[in-house]
């Protein structure tokens, strides 16, 4: 995990500490929702654990992305950003192939790794990508990952845009609302959203 970790991340020198903030985030979530009807089944100690291991890997298909695109300082064009879109792809994929001997396949770490890496960009409403889900078919690792990572990309300036501040980016997450995220994803997100802000001032760039 920690080797793939590295490779994603010397490909994007730009997102500096996102893999470490996006962690913290996705603990937060999952143990804020250890105890919802929804959730408790799923969010085990043991779970919530393998998550906060795995969650680095979400874009761990970036290295299979171009630097052109990669590292463009501007916005991709519609052809660019279909390329960029394969990521998800590319990441599921290569964790599979991880874990294809026999003995790795029920492997928890890999399982969410896959999960994460391949659904972070799926939307409650299903619009999302790379398969389109719909609601509960969106894994719930992938669901709590898509809140850390759009909040994360949100507050962080990049050559492109500065960065939001925290409260507008609240006020964001709040709008995808049942679009974009699990309504009862955000709702836990709302209730303890100053960890974020915590987490992103202790692990700002």
């Amino acid at each position: 995990i920690m080797a793939m970790c590295s490779l994603s991340e010397a490909r994007d020198n730009e997102t500096g500490n996102h893999i470490k903030r996006t962690q913290h985030y996705v603990r937060e979530l999952a143990l804020q929702l250890q105890q919802h009807a929804r959730f408790s089944d799923f969010l085990s100690d043991e779970i919530v654990e393998a998550l906060y291991k795995v969650a680095p890997l979400h874009d761990i298909g970036k290295v299979g992305i171009p630097d052109a695109i990669l590292l463009k300082p501007g916005k991709l064009t519609v052809e660019e950003f279909e390329i960029m879109k394969t990521h998800t792809t590319l990441g599921g994929n290569a964790i599979a192939y991880s874990g294809e001997d026999s003995r790795l396949q029920d492997n928890s770490y890999l399982v969410l790794a896959r999960e994460i890496a391949t659904g972070h960009h799926e939307k409650w409403d299903g619009s999302g990508y790379p398969k389109g889900l719909l609601a509960d078919k969106i894994p719930i690792s992938a669901r709590l990952m898509a809140v850390a990572d759009v909040y994360d990309a949100l507050i962080s300036r990049r050559i492109y845009k500065e960065g939001f501040t925290h409260e507008r980016a609240v006020e964001f997450i709040v709008e995808g609302r049942g679009k974009h995220f699990d309504p009862d994803v955000v709702d836990a997100f709302l209730d303890i959203q100053p960890a974020f802000q915590k987490v992103a001032l202790q692990y700002h760039d």
